[in-house]
């Protein structure tokens, strides 16, 4: 069965944000709004509860992040998110947060999701499609590409946001020389013990780095290591 954004979906997407915002997760107007915008359920497969605040499996060994963690890692970002600005999101996934990070830059920005498994591109752009993002995918302000994302994306660099959305060892060099001066990064470094770390570049080009929370995030990893399970 095909899955459009339903009245009684937004409502319970809206319910959803509004719960967040209730706990105090969520602080920012633009980023509730935004949330609110992009249907949760239009980016988890059949069967599953999209609205619950947990992360959900996806498929390939992939997950897609609990709602929390989206907005914790779309506050970050927000002044990097700004109409104009170029934004990157490695392991891109059902492409929600892709989304979400298309409608913040605008079509006059550039969104970019990079993902290793072709399968689960297809399926974003499928889910885009029918998203709120969807004209910008028309446009070309949003796209999806299938490949390495420890690599970046060197096309639409240099970036003022980049958020990874799975766990590497250290911080890949390709990213942070992707990060354009004044930019940010979000990503979760370590292995059995992971903490999510908020990667400033300044603009004399060096880079400050700081600890925001612990957080627990699948392995950013080959296409073949994460299809054979790490």
């Amino acid at each position: 069965m095909q899955r459009f954004c339903s009245v009684s979906g937004l409502s319970k997407n809206k319910a959803l944000v509004e719960r967040l915002q209730r706990y105090g997760v969520i602080t920012s107007s633009k980023v509730a709004e935004v949330m609110e915008t992009v249907d949760r359920a239009l980016f988890v497969p059949d069967g599953a509860a999209p609205y619950d605040d947990s992360p959900m499996a996806i498929g390939y060994n992939a997950t897609i992040s609990a709602p929390h963690m989206h907005a914790m890692c779309l506050q970050l970002l927000e002044e990097n998110l700004q109409p104009g600005m170029h934004a990157l999101d490695v392991g891109s996934g059902t492409g929600y947060l892709t989304a979400c990070f298309a409608l913040m830059v605008g079509p006059q920005g550039r969104a970019v999701g990079v993902e290793h498994i072709p399968e689960l591109v297809s399926f974003s752009i499928e889910n885009i499609q029918k998203s709120a993002a969807a004209a910008q995918l028309k446009d070309g302000s949003l796209s999806v590409h299938a490949g390495d994302g420890r690599q970046g994306w060197p096309e639409f660099a240099p970036y003022d946001a980049i958020h990874v959305g799975a766990a590497a060892p250290e911080i890949p060099q390709p990213l942070i020389d992707q990060l354009k001066p004044g930019g940010r990064m979000v990503i979760p470094v370590g292995n059995i013990f992971q903490d999510l770390k908020v990667v400033d570049k300044n603009s004399d080009g060096s880079i400050s780095v700081r600890t925001e929370t612990s957080v627990r995030y699948v392995p950013l990893t080959s296409r073949e290591a994460q299809l054979r399970g790490y």
